[in-house]
């Protein structure tokens, strides 16, 4: 069996930067325990397959299924690997389909081009306060002692987000160095299987951006999410909240940086949009 894949880096204009996440083109099902072979031998953060549907091929087809794989398990929800699937089918493959829909475990997304970015439509999941007592030893090894201003938490996408208090800057949140070893001590539950840290962007500097985050998820084998757009369905569920703004421009502050525009839509759900730049193809022989 031969399957192609390519690696795209997602939510950058430059190779080498954003959140890279391998496609593999597939045309019918495989067996569950394949799809996780490869995405541990891809080793990214995630590894997207996307399936024909009616028959239609992958230039001409606009519904495709759509899973996401970590090294280490299934995932309900990425982002990046959704911009990175819509890349793929769009640039390489030359779909003509104004929009692509994915059915995925998290329902039905929509992606469509918009001059040289793509747009998706994703459910925003707006997090819940959470009880800073409960998981005090989980926030102490993911902030240390910084000062805290909010934790939150979104069931939906088992996902924890604690935002620094606004004495924090930029500088503080990029140099957190959380062990894996100790998040994964001190939460055993299952009930998060990703950690969010983010920062209020500072009015007084030219950057323009609404908020900061970076984003840890060694519960499912990734130390450090590079750039997700899963997260930024809480993260905007949150901000456009505390901002009081339905656009804004995020930063993810990992070593390889990305941004992320944001739109919360009249319908309640969130358009995320970014850019996408394929930087490998190649064929898995199986």
């Amino acid at each position: 069996m031969e399957i192609p894949v390519f690696t795209v880096d997602a939510f950058t204009n430059v190779p080498f930067k954003g959140n890279p996440a391998a496609v593999c083109l597939i045309e019918n099902e495989l067996r569950d325990d394949l799809y996780q072979s490869i995405a541990a031998e891809m080793n990214l953060s995630e590894t997207a397959f996307i399936t024909k549907r009616n028959s239609m091929d992958f230039s001409s087809g606009a519904r495709f299924a759509l899973r996401w794989f970590s090294p280490q398990n299934e995932v309900p929800l990425c982002g990046h690997a959704t911009l990175a699937s819509a890349a793929v089918l769009f640039y390489m493959k030359k779909n003509a389909n104004p929009v692509l829909v994915f059915e995925t475990l998290s329902g039905e997304l929509y992606v469509r081009q918009h001059e040289e970015s793509l747009i998706m439509d994703f459910p925003l999941n707006k997090p819940n306060p959470q009880d800073q007592h409960e998981i005090k030893d989980l926030l102490k090894a993911a902030v240390g002692n910084l000062p805290i201003q909010d934790v939150c938490y979104s069931p939906t996408t088992k996902k924890l987000m604690v935002r620094l208090a606004d004495t924090c800057d930029r500088s503080e949140l990029v140099s957190l160095r959380p062990e894996a070893e100790s998040l994964l001590r001190n939460e055993t539950t299952g009930k998060i299987k990703s950690l969010i840290i983010t920062l209020k962007g500072a009015e007084s500097t030219q950057s323009g951006y609404d908020f900061y985050s970076r984003v840890f998820a060694p519960w499912v084998g990734v130390p450090e999410d590079p750039v997700t757009g899963s997260a930024h369905t809480v993260l905007a569920g949150y901000w456009s909240e505390k901002l009081k703004k339905k656009k804004m421009l995020a930063y993810q502050c990992s070593s390889r940086g990305g941004e992320v525009k944001l739109e919360i839509r009249n319908d309640g759900r969130l358009d995320i949009i970014g850019q996408a730049q394929i930087i490998l193809q190649g064929t898995l022989k199986i």
